[in-house]
């Protein structure tokens, strides 16, 4: 008897919890991403968009490709910080200063790879 009443009170207080639906990556996009390369300067500007129910926030990665598709840098950063982003908002990021730039660089690919809720 006493378990089937811890059993009803573990239910009862993890039910919320349950019904509460988290986000994934595919749950946010990444729009207008325009790298742009100067001499010495790199400008990776771009939005991330929350498509989730509830507020979250996202972490990017932007990898920097050679001519052969080799990965020769890559960063991952939080473009909302420590903030949750409303669901159907957006920020907006500018990764340029974490590179270097190289004669090297032909390609860039920008992803959501984890979430989180502040």
């Amino acid at each position: 008897m006493k378990t089937r009443y811890w059993m009803g009170c573990a239910v009862l207080l993890l039910s919320p919890l349950a019904a509460h639906a988290t986000c994934a990556p595919t749950d946010f996009a990444i729009m207008d991403f325009k790298p742009a390369v100067q001499a010495a300067r790199m400008s990776l500007p771009g939005e991330l968009v929350n498509h989730c129910a509830t507020a979250a926030a996202a972490q990017i990665r932007i990898d920097i490709k050679d001519a052969s598709g080799k990965v020769i840098q890559t960063r991952q950063a939080w473009p909302a910080g420590t903030s949750n982003i409303a669901p159907g908002d957006k920020v907006t990021f500018n990764l340029g200063r974490m590179f270097r730039p190289s004669p090297e660089i032909e390609s860039f690919t920008a992803s959501v790879v984890d979430v989180r809720t502040w």
